[in-house]
Protein backbone atom coordinates (compact mmCIF):
# COMPACT_ATOMS: atom_id res chain seq x y z
CA UNK A 1 0.00 0.00 0.00
CA UNK A 2 2.96 2.38 1.29
CA UNK A 3 4.24 1.73 -2.38
CA UNK A 4 1.37 2.49 -4.18
CA UNK A 5 0.78 6.08 -2.52
CA UNK A 6 3.96 6.46 -2.91
CA UNK A 7 3.81 5.81 -6.35
CA UNK A 8 0.38 7.99 -7.15
CA UNK A 9 2.38 11.47 -5.85
CA UNK A 10 5.27 10.40 -8.32
CA UNK A 11 2.65 10.75 -11.11
CA UNK A 12 0.82 13.62 -9.45
CA UNK A 13 4.34 15.26 -8.89
CA UNK A 14 5.28 14.37 -12.36
CA UNK A 15 2.17 15.94 -13.92
CA UNK A 16 2.75 19.12 -11.94
CA UNK A 17 6.17 19.26 -13.31
CA UNK A 18 5.48 18.63 -16.97
CA UNK A 19 2.60 21.40 -16.40
CA UNK A 20 5.69 23.49 -15.09
CA UNK A 21 7.65 23.02 -18.28
CA UNK A 22 4.82 24.60 -20.68
CA UNK A 23 5.99 27.75 -19.61
CA UNK A 24 3.63 28.31 -16.84
CA UNK A 25 4.08 26.24 -13.30
CA UNK A 26 0.69 26.10 -11.99
CA UNK A 27 0.35 28.01 -8.33
CA UNK A 28 -0.22 26.01 -5.00
CA UNK A 29 -4.15 27.30 -5.36
CA UNK A 30 -4.61 26.04 -8.71
CA UNK A 31 -3.44 22.85 -7.99
CA UNK A 32 -5.25 22.31 -5.00
CA UNK A 33 -8.80 23.47 -6.33
CA UNK A 34 -7.58 21.19 -9.06
CA UNK A 35 -6.88 18.06 -6.87
CA UNK A 36 -10.29 18.68 -4.91
CA UNK A 37 -12.86 19.31 -7.41
CA UNK A 38 -11.36 15.54 -9.10
CA UNK A 39 -11.74 13.78 -5.62
CA UNK A 40 -15.40 15.60 -5.14
CA UNK A 41 -15.76 14.14 -8.32
CA UNK A 42 -15.42 10.55 -7.60
CA UNK A 43 -16.10 10.69 -3.77
CA UNK A 44 -18.57 12.98 -3.34
CA UNK A 45 -17.21 15.23 -0.58
CA UNK A 46 -18.85 17.20 1.45
CA UNK A 47 -18.02 20.83 2.27
CA UNK A 48 -16.11 19.78 5.33
CA UNK A 49 -14.20 17.41 3.79
CA UNK A 50 -13.39 19.72 0.83
CA UNK A 51 -12.02 22.38 2.97
CA UNK A 52 -9.92 19.86 4.70
CA UNK A 53 -8.33 18.14 1.74
CA UNK A 54 -7.81 21.68 0.13
CA UNK A 55 -6.05 22.58 2.94
CA UNK A 56 -3.79 19.42 3.25
CA UNK A 57 -2.99 19.71 -0.63
CA UNK A 58 -2.60 23.55 -0.92
CA UNK A 59 0.11 22.96 2.00
CA UNK A 60 1.55 19.94 -0.21
CA UNK A 61 1.65 22.05 -2.91
CA UNK A 62 3.31 25.28 -1.47
CA UNK A 63 6.27 23.31 0.04
CA UNK A 64 6.89 21.16 -2.83
CA UNK A 65 6.65 23.89 -5.09
CA UNK A 66 9.47 25.74 -3.74
CA UNK A 67 11.65 22.16 -3.06
CA UNK A 68 11.04 22.06 -6.71
CA UNK A 69 12.13 25.82 -7.38
CA UNK A 70 15.40 25.04 -4.91
CA UNK A 71 15.88 21.90 -7.28
CA UNK A 72 15.35 24.44 -10.60
CA UNK A 73 18.35 26.61 -9.13
CA UNK A 74 20.47 23.98 -8.65
CA UNK A 75 20.17 24.53 -4.53
CA UNK A 76 18.86 20.81 -4.17
CA UNK A 77 20.04 18.40 -1.16
CA UNK A 78 19.15 14.83 -0.52
CA UNK A 79 17.04 15.81 2.01
CA UNK A 80 14.76 17.65 -0.40
CA UNK A 81 13.73 14.58 -2.35
CA UNK A 82 13.20 12.50 1.09
CA UNK A 83 10.85 15.59 2.37
CA UNK A 84 9.13 15.59 -0.99
CA UNK A 85 7.79 12.57 -0.93
CA UNK A 86 7.60 12.73 2.41
CA UNK A 87 4.96 15.77 2.35
CA UNK A 88 2.97 13.38 -0.64
CA UNK A 89 2.77 10.07 1.88
CA UNK A 90 1.41 12.31 4.33
CA UNK A 91 -0.85 14.16 2.67
CA UNK A 92 -2.17 10.70 1.30
CA UNK A 93 -2.94 9.65 5.02
CA UNK A 94 -4.55 13.03 5.83
CA UNK A 95 -6.72 12.70 3.04
CA UNK A 96 -7.71 8.74 3.62
CA UNK A 97 -8.59 10.14 7.39
CA UNK A 98 -10.85 12.60 6.65
CA UNK A 99 -12.58 10.25 4.17
CA UNK A 100 -15.70 7.76 5.19
CA UNK A 101 -15.02 4.06 4.47
CA UNK A 102 -16.64 3.96 1.57
CA UNK A 103 -15.22 6.77 0.03
CA UNK A 104 -11.76 5.46 1.23
CA UNK A 105 -12.58 2.36 -1.24
CA UNK A 106 -13.13 4.62 -4.35
CA UNK A 107 -9.61 6.95 -3.33
CA UNK A 108 -7.56 3.53 -3.17
CA UNK A 109 -9.34 2.97 -6.73
CA UNK A 110 -8.33 6.37 -7.69
CA UNK A 111 -4.70 6.40 -6.62
CA UNK A 112 -4.35 2.89 -8.45
CA UNK A 113 -5.84 4.56 -11.62
CA UNK A 114 -3.55 7.01 -11.28
CA UNK A 115 -0.60 5.29 -10.76
CA UNK A 116 -1.37 2.69 -13.88
CA UNK A 117 -2.10 5.65 -16.39
CA UNK A 118 -6.10 4.36 -16.63
CA UNK A 119 -8.42 6.89 -17.00
CA UNK A 120 -11.75 6.57 -15.84
CA UNK A 121 -12.96 7.69 -19.17
CA UNK A 122 -12.87 4.61 -21.74
CA UNK A 123 -11.69 5.70 -24.81
CA UNK A 124 -13.47 4.27 -27.85
CA UNK A 125 -11.25 1.99 -29.95
CA UNK A 126 -11.04 3.47 -33.45
CA UNK A 127 -11.97 0.95 -36.27
CA UNK A 128 -9.39 -1.56 -37.65
CA UNK A 129 -6.99 -1.09 -34.37
CA UNK A 130 -6.82 -4.18 -31.80
CA UNK A 131 -8.12 -3.92 -28.68
CA UNK A 132 -5.30 -2.84 -25.90
CA UNK A 133 -5.24 -5.58 -23.24
CA UNK A 134 -5.46 -4.34 -19.88
CA UNK A 135 -4.80 -5.72 -16.49
CA UNK A 136 -4.06 -5.16 -13.08
CA UNK A 137 -1.54 -6.22 -10.20
CA UNK A 138 -3.85 -9.33 -10.36
CA UNK A 139 -3.40 -10.14 -14.01
CA UNK A 140 0.28 -10.62 -13.45
CA UNK A 141 -0.74 -14.03 -11.56
CA UNK A 142 -2.23 -15.08 -14.44
CA UNK A 143 -0.82 -16.01 -18.45
CA UNK A 144 -2.34 -13.96 -21.15
CA UNK A 145 -5.15 -15.55 -23.74
CA UNK A 146 -3.34 -17.07 -26.03
CA UNK A 147 -4.71 -16.60 -29.64
CA UNK A 148 -4.90 -19.06 -32.68
CA UNK A 149 -2.57 -18.95 -35.08
CA UNK A 150 -3.23 -18.55 -38.82
CA UNK A 151 -1.08 -20.98 -41.03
Amino acid sequence: MKRLVILFLIVVSVNGLVSAQQNKMPTPTEIAQKNVEDLDKRLKLNGTQKSVIYSFTYNQAKEQAELIKRQQAGNSREEDVDKFYKLQNETTKNIRNVLRPEQQLEYDKVIEERLSGKSPKSKKKKKGEEEEVQSDIKGLLSAPPVEKQNQ
